[in-house]
């Protein structure tokens, strides 16, 4: 039976862009709806997690040394932004952990329930990894943005890219 907690926040999510209402209801069976609280770790610096998560609501700070001195927040990333792609694609370690920022909700996609739909359901992997692709495709554009006003900037206004 499908859950309408978790039906409703897929939906809301990347991970639905392109996902049809039948599609939507096998994949929310795979899926897990996380509660965060203010300060809580999703995933820990140094550790491997399988999963990929999509922010259904709140903020994650993406954080180095965590609950130390040297605690150093890189960026945050907000409802709607997935978390945690290039370690459910490749499992390396985390280079920092993820935080939550207030009250945070989270769908969590492990990848060996996706590949189990591999066989019987394929199209929902590949519309699945569309979304991933998208969504590693709007970070690069975005760091690309970053570089090129940066090396503008340190130019004295001059376009080395250009």
């Amino acid at each position: 039976m499908v859950n309408p907690n978790r039906l409703d926040a897929l939906r809301q999510s990347q991970l639905a862009a392109e996902l049809s209402d039948e599609q939507c209801s096998v994949l929310s069976e795979l899926v897990a709806l996380r509660e965060l609280k203010n300060g809580e770790i999703l995933v820990r610096e140094g550790e491997t997690d399988n999963h990929l998560y999509a922010i259904v609501q709140g903020l994650l700070r993406v954080v180095k040394n965590a609950g130390t001195a040297d605690e150093i927040t890189f960026f945050t990333i907000s409802a709607g932004d997935f978390a945690d792609e290039l370690s459910f694609m490749d499992g390396t370690r985390h280079y920092a952990s993820l935080a939550a920022v207030g009250d945070t909700r989270v769908l969590g996609l492990e990848r060996e329930k996706l590949e189990s739909l591999l066989t019987a359901r394929p199209d929902i992997v590949y519309k699945v990894m569309r979304a991933i692709i998208r969504a590693v495709h709007q970070i690069q554009r975005r760091l690309s943005m970053q570089s090129r006003i940066t090396s503008t900037s340190s130019m004295g206004g001059i376009d080395r890219h250009a």
